[in-house]
């Protein structure tokens, strides 16, 4: 759940039809848990009534069409680099705390399969690998900056869970578009996929669930942060990367 509402309004802002990231998210129709009842309620209110229209919190004001942004393949490519560089981030993270070794090596991981994809971009393309954007860099600088556990695992659960959601339609789309349809290693897990989600969205429920309710309200208020630095990412894909 990636900004201010960025990282749903992002992909709104793109030119080419992109679906919110984390529209897709849907709640689980058992008894409602942390995830399904406060982050993810959390973030629909930051969704736009078009984005997600029975549930979306911000009523978008009608303007004018503009004319349709086409991403370029410098454009997934500069997508890809900053994916890869926040996804790096949290797997440091992640190593680096104790308290989350029930996270290391879930099958979710995508830095590896990240970098084989942008290998293949600049060999196949002839392009030129750039360095991670000033929105990439923030957001993953931030995500190293923390110091709270709670804070962080919403910025896990949103652009792990993300990137399974709406990411796979950013995929096909930009598949279709710039690659003949080829499918990146980025959107290729090992295993079945709702099971690995499943099975790290119940760790994170038994976490939770030893969570006091300030802390519960540290991770929930981390929201907004969260869809500004994904947002920031999916900006890319409106070739707006390397501004503020």
């Amino acid at each position: 759940i990636a900004q201010t509402a960025a990282f749903t309004r992002a992909p709104a802002s793109i030119g080419w039809p992109v679906e919110s990231t984390t529209t897709l998210l849907s709640a689980s129709p058992a008894t409602a848990s942390f995830i399904d009842s406060e982050l993810r309620g959390a973030a629909m209110k930051l969704h736009t009534t078009q984005q997600a229209p029975k549930e979306g919190g911000v009523v978008e004001k009608k303007t004018p069409p503009k004319e349709r942004y086409v991403p370029t393949r410098g454009d997934y490519l500069a997508f890809l680099v900053d994916s890869q560089h926040v996804f790096q981030a949290l797997e440091d993270f992640v190593s680096n705390s104790e308290e989350l070794s029930q996270f290391q090596d879930t099958g979710l991981e995508r830095t590896k399969g990240l970098e084989k994809d942008i290998v293949f971009l600049t060999e196949e393309y002839n392009l030129e690998r750039p360095a991670p954007s000033e929105k990439g860099e923030w957001y993953a600088n931030y995500i190293t900056s923390l110091s709270s556990v709670p804070k962080f695992m919403c910025h896990y659960y949103n652009f792990y869970f993300a990137h399974t959601a709406g990411g796979l339609m950013i995929g096909k789309q930009m598949a279709k578009l710039l690659l003949d349809s080829r499918t990146l290693e980025f959107y290729k897990w090992e295993g079945d996929i709702k099971e690995l989600k499943e099975s790290v969205k119940n760790d994170i429920e038994s976490m939770a669930a030893t969570w006091s309710r300030e802390e519960k309200d540290e991770c929930v208020s981390e929201t907004a942060n969260a869809f500004r630095g994904g947002g920031g990412v999916n900006s890319n894909l409106n070739g707006g990367g390397s501004s503020h």
